[in-house]
């Protein structure tokens, strides 16, 4: 099994975590384990925990950290259970967590798991094939409220509501079942003019689709909460977003995290005992350079926040 992936600002991430030789680091979405190896090799007696929820990484992982067992611990399981695992794992403090949002390259270009627009394929899009719901279960059972809702919130896209009628009405006809299906209906639905120019018209939609079935939204505030109650002080989280909804949450919740009172501004005196739990390394968004971006295109819309536990 070919697994191709090119990691995301990966010097910008190894320098972000601080790494310390003896410490514990997770790397939460391990995909082909290319910042994990980069993390593990600046360890001596530390250690690395990868999460994934693909079988798939996990085992591309395993080949790519062979030389390292030792050092890593590799785990089947989502991100968003961090305190089981590490609880399982008997671990109570980390030194830092790496984050990677969004899809693999390797699942992108693994055209029959149907995250790609790319390629005609059954309609999928499950990170863990475990998990019941997917993208034929979306398209073809969501109601066009629901449909419009995910497409236009999600999505972000304009059209979301001309997208969900013209689904609701061709699956009236027959089950709507692959991804070029779904494709040829996206292009339908949104007007010849509006598909000259930018990204590919099915973009925004199948995103949409993707972080439903996923779940991806819904578990992030409540993840990274987790995460900060167990780094050690001066323990460091980066995270990389791939649109602007990841992005405003992570961006909220660590400004949330950074506050010292929460009180309504018409309180005179602090109430809600709330401290300051991070510091923010970076106001703004670390970007891909000129460079990268060259040799990996889809860095293009990557940004890495990072934050550091007090």
């Amino acid at each position: 099994m070919k697994f191709k992936h090119i990691s995301v600002l990966l010097d910008e991430c190894i320098e972000g975590l601080n790494i310390k030789k003896d410490g514990i680091y997770v790397d939460g979405t391990m995909g082909g384990a290319g910042h994990s190896k980069e993390i593990v090799k600046h360890l001596d007696n530390g250690k690395l925990i990868g999460i994934d929820q693909d079988m798939n990484a996990i085992n591309k992982s395993r080949e790519v950290l062979k030389e390292y067992e030792d050092k890593s611990i590799l785990v089947h399981n989502n991100f968003k259970n961090i305190k089981d695992i590490l609880l399982e794992l008997n671990i109570d403090r980390i030194d830092g967590m790496l984050l990677d949002l969004g899809v693999s390259s390797h699942q992108l270009d693994t055209g029959e798991r149907g995250f790609s627009y790319h390629q005609d394929a059954p309609l999928d899009m499950r990170m863990n094939k475990e998990e019941e719901l997917s993208a034929k279960e979306v398209v073809n059972n969501y109601s066009l409220d629901e449909l419009n809702r995910i497409i236009s919130d999600f999505g972000e896209e304009r059209w979301a509501k001309r997208i969900a009628e013209f689904i609701v009405e061709e699956r009236k006809e027959k089950e709507i079942r692959t991804t070029g299906d779904l494709v040829d209906i996206i292009k339908k639905a949104i007007p010849k003019g509006a598909r000259k120019d930018g990204p590919h018209p099915a973009r925004r939609t199948f995103q949409a689709i993707r972080i439903e079935v996923n779940k991806e939204l819904d578990i992030l505030k409540d993840t990274i909460n987790d995460i900060v109650e167990f780094l050690n002080p001066g323990g460091r989280l980066c995270i990389i977003t791939f649109h602007s909804l990841e992005d405003r949450i992570v961006k909220e919740t660590y400004k949330h995290l950074y506050k010292r009172c929460v009180c309504p501004k018409e309180f005179p005196v602090c109430k809600c005992d709330k401290r300051r739990e991070i510091k923010i390394i970076n106001k703004k968004p670390i970007i891909a350079s000129e460079e990268e971006l060259e040799n990996n295109p889809r860095s293009r819309s990557a940004k890495l926040r990072i934050a550091e536990k007090i």
